[in-house]
């Protein structure tokens, strides 16, 4: 049983910061490609960031140069450190993980078909 918990989700002001966190298992860094993901109230889910095995990191155009993904050892978590917010980054935010290794290209590419397993999500508002 794969189990993804976030945190940190809120409310903030535009042009403020949020970060989020994902408890991932120790294995998950050097076995699966990890990410975040996100969708609003009748928008499709979207991939935000995503962490390959290789520690490749890739981000959607919408939030490159804001957001950034990394992972906290000490924690065994998957984090997401969101910057310059703005409203429409509004959304329940959701943690996923790949079932096995994928190509960092495919990793990368953010498409949520690649994400069998999925966290409860956390809201983050902006307002």
């Amino acid at each position: 049983h794969v189990q993804l918990v976030e945190s940190g989700g809120g409310s903030v002001q535009a042009g403020g910061s949020l970060r989020l966190s994902c408890a991932v298992p120790p294995y998950g860094y050097t076995r699966y490609c990890l990410g975040w993901f996100r969708q609003s109230p009748g928008k499709e889910r979207e991939g935000v960031a995503s962490l390959s095995v290789d520690g490749i990191t890739a981000y959607a155009d919408s939030v490159k140069g804001r957001f950034t993904i990394s992972q906290d050892n000490a924690k065994n978590a998957l984090t997401l450190q969101m910057d310059s917010l703005k409203t429409e980054d509004t959304a329940m935010y959701y943690c996923a993980r790949s079932r096995g290794r994928l190509l960092p290209s495919t990793c990368g590419a953010l498409t949520s078909t690649w994400f069998p397993y999925w966290g409860q999500g956390t809201q983050v508002t902006v307002s």
